[in-house]
């Protein structure tokens, strides 16, 4: 390790000289000849902002910052990353994701100094000219920063959190009082909020139809052993019933595209003798799921459960009717009808 030792050495050489050190000095210092001076310092200056300072005829090189802030200066392509997320929120209508990942850029951005700004300004143009966010159809909802705030504060307090609350259902908006057991976010942003004093379960309540909240006084946070990434796994989406075991079989004509895909995280996905995949996990949601397996309509069977078939079924009825009435068209009616009696 004796090479290691001396670049290492060089580097701090380099960090703790006000004055810089030559070639001939760094060779001196490390015991080593000018061409192996020469290439480790080289090496260094691939890692490092390495400074030359011009002194008669000779060169003097020296490390100007601290070797902790060699490592905490985020790169171009770091801060183009999160300005794409911010850009990408604002046109998704996520105001207030948006505006917290944006405060976050301008200290990023802030925190750098004239030097590390012109370092990266070129490379960061680039990156954030040609780099977006993918925004995708879905439902457009308007977050108020003071819920997600209100909400991010009941949380750090451990106290619940009280509002009025409207659905499509019910209009006509309702007080409730709940513990924050998280946020999720998503193409739309859930509180995942507890009733106090009950046994239920956690429910969501969308953000953007949170109405006028506030901190409680009452206390209450989610338990010490509350494992949200196991809650969400229990369904397949937002929508919970009855968790059932989904069983999937992938002809070998689609196992290559199945194998980069995840249906949920916590799948088991077995080898099959003729080159197919059978695809295995226990979820909720079988509404979102038999919609999400439209997209692989042909590519795949439902083998089980049949409440995931039955709803499949339904959704196709609901499907067909989107389309041009046929004088020879099979009616949905008949299509599903056809299907069931081959299935048995």
């Amino acid at each position: 390790m004796a090479k290691l030792d001396r670049l290492l050495a060089l580097v701090h050489a380099l960090s703790e000289t006000t004055e810089g050190l030559t070639l001939d000095g760094m060779a001196e210092r490390l015991g080593v000849n000018r061409r192996t001076a020469e290439r480790m310092r080289d090496i260094i200056a691939s890692h490092f902002d390495l400074d030359e300072i011009a002194d008669d005829r000779r060169k003097r090189f020296l490390i100007r910052d601290s070797l902790r802030r060699v490592y905490t200066r985020p790169t171009p392509a770091e801060v183009a990353a999160l300005q794409a997320e911010v850009e990408g929120q604002r046109a998704a209508g996520k105001a207030a994701r948006a505006g917290q990942l944006a405060s976050l850029l301008a200290k990023v951005k802030g925190a750098l100094d004239d030097r590390e700004k012109r370092r990266i300004d070129p490379d960061l143009d680039a990156l954030a000219r040609l780099q977006r966010t993918l925004v995708t159809a879905g439902p457009i909802a308007t977050v108020a920063p003071e819920t997600v705030t209100i909400v991010q504060s009941a949380i750090l307090a451990g106290c619940c959190v009280e509002f009025n609350y409207s659905t499509d259902d019910r209009p006509e908006p309702r007080w409730r009082r709940v513990i924050p057991y998280g946020l999720v976010h998503g193409p739309l942003t859930y509180l995942l909020g507890k009733m106090p004093g009950r046994e239920d379960q956690p429910v969501y309540f969308r953000l953007d139809r949170i109405i006028e909240p506030k901190l409680s006084e009452m206390l209450g946070c989610a338990p010490d052993d509350w494992d949200i990434d196991a809650w969400l796994a229990d369904s397949f989406a937002v929508w919970r019933d009855e968790k059932q075991a989904v069983t999937l079989r992938v002809p070998a004509s689609s196992a290559a595209r199945a194998r980069g895909w995840r249906f949920h995280r916590l799948q088991q996905i077995e080898e099959l003798a003729d080159g197919g995949l059978r695809i295995r996990f226990a979820s909720g949601g079988m509404r979102e799921l038999a919609e999400h397996l439209f997209t692989w309509g042909g590519e795949l069977v439902i083998e089980g459960p049949e409440v995931l078939v039955a709803t499949m079924r339904d959704r196709i009825v609901a499907a067909m009717t989107m389309l041009p009435a046929q004088g020879n068209m099979v009616t949905a009616t008949d299509f599903v009808t056809t299907q069931a009696q081959g299935a048995e």
